[in-house]
């Protein structure tokens, strides 16, 4: 029977069993270059069948967090290159998510300047600065002449990740952020061939697939989507035709996989949409996200509803959670205190069986 443990082939990699590592921010990052800490961080969760990063900025547009890490810089590639070889060593695989904040941002990033959006729509919320929370502002909306630039940066990164000895990409298009913004229609209020229908909204995330596609080859390339998660005051009228399409779409690129976030920030089920439905458009591998455990994610894989399963926060406080699983072990209990920025404590520092 096909379970966790079974292996899969992705593109030219063959993964030696199905649990993901999902990205997750943990703001230590300085200066946006990854460190040595974050190498071990990395290498010391190799044995998922793949590792996705936490979201690694396309540009300086893109920021929209202290202490993440890019993906457009000399220094950064060099950087990531110290990540990638730790896990190649320890004979994982890893791929890089790249990310654009958008809206999701604040004009401390950006030398005063707005961030941009689809449309010039303030988000409810707070943005994380440097100097503590402070309120969303009204967004920039780009002009239809900036697109292609954007288009451009998610290219370019992808090259980046590539030099760095990644195995491929995740576009982050979930959760709120740049490209979520210009799919869903309570973001994006544009009248030009981005904005309308939704043949026009997910116009952008055609792009900027196709183009990274044709960098570096559809084996290597992801997307992931959250269709019924609100974070980051993101909402749509019609969540299920719009993922349909996007589902649908992708499939007509090629690409390697679609991961899909199942429930809400909270880890709520929005019955609102039909996962099975996005599903069985999308004929790449699916990749499924929502609070599972053991039990559930093998389920899910044996009855054919995913064919790869991510993980959170158990890998955050277990970089042994293959085995734990395996054994039926005990997992640790994650330290939320000490979930974004700080040391080693609650990073590095999470106990293995063998210790």
């Amino acid at each position: 029977m096909t379970d966790l443990f079974s292996p899969v082939q992705l593109g030219n990699l063959e993964l030696s069993n199905r649990i993901v590592m999902a990205p997750m921010t943990r703001n230590r990052a300085p200066q946006g270059i990854p460190t040595e800490l974050m190498a071990e961080y990395y290498r010391q969760r190799a044995s998922a069948g793949l590792i996705v990063t936490e979201g690694a900025q396309i540009s300086e547009q893109g920021i929209g967090y202290p202490a993440t890490p890019g993906i457009h810089t000399d220094e950064q590639i060099e950087g990531w290159k110290t990540v990638t070889e730790a896990v190649h060593d320890a004979r994982g695989h890893i791929f890089c998510q790249l990310w654009h904040c958008g809206r999701i941002s604040h004009p401390d990033y950006h030398g005063g300047s707005k961030p941009v959006a689809p449309s010039a729509i303030v988000a409810a919320g707070q943005a994380f600065t440097y100097e503590g929370l402070k309120d969303f502002v009204e967004p920039r909306a780009l002009d239809a002449d900036e697109i292609p630039g954007i288009v451009d940066q998610y290219r370019h990164a992808a090259a980046c990740a590539m030099q760095a000895g990644f195995d491929g990409v995740e576009l982050h298009s979930a959760n709120g952020y740049l490209l979520d913004q210009f799919l869903r229609d309570g973001t994006n209020r544009r009248t030009d061939v981005y904005g309308g229908s939704i043949e026009n909204r997910i116009r952008l995330l055609k792009e900027v697939t196709e183009a990274v596609v044709a960098e570096i080859g559809a084996d290597k390339v992801g997307v992931r989507i959250s269709p019924v998660n609100a974070f980051n005051d993101i909402h749509d009228s019609e969540p299920q035709a719009l993922f349909n399409q996007v589902a649908e779409m992708l499939t007509d690129i090629g690409i390697a996989f679609l991961h899909v976030v199942e429930v809400t920030m909270a880890g709520d089920v929005d019955r609102a949409v039909d996962m099975s439905d996005i599903r069985r458009r999308f004929n790449g591998l699916s990749i499924a996200n929502g609070g599972y455990d053991k039990a559930r994610g093998n389920a899910a894989i044996a009855d054919g509803r995913a064919d790869l399963v991510a993980y959170g926060i158990p890998y955050l406080a277990n970089p042994d959670l293959p085995e734990r699983f395996k054994q039926d072990a005990a997992l640790n209990e994650a330290d939320q205190a000490t979930f974004y920025g700080g040391d080693e404590h609650g990073y590095t520092d999470y106990p293995t069986l063998g210790d």
